[in-house]
């Protein structure tokens, strides 16, 4: 996953405390505490670690989609 390396607000670092993050999480930590416990107490760098998303899980199946289609097309053209 792509973690920004730096809040895009302030400028902190926060790509090295995401791994953490997760892990704490995981391990069914509140993540309020979590987030106060690894320094992150701006809104907006808490903002940056809580909506980072896997994107390239919401890419995946449009790109299948288009390959798909392209075989349909170039089955047609043959």
């Amino acid at each position: 996953m792509l973690i920004p390396v730096r809040c895009f607000t302030c400028g902190n670092l926060i790509a090295d405390k995401y791994e953490e993050y997760e892990n704490k999480i995981k391990a069914g930590e509140d993540p309020a505490k979590v987030l106060d416990s690894l320094g992150i107490e701006r809104y907006c760098c808490r903002r940056m670690l809580l909506t980072t998303v896997e994107t390239i899980q919401q890419v995946i199946p449009f790109y299948e989609a288009i390959e798909r289609r392209k075989q349909e097309v170039q089955s047609e053209l043959d």
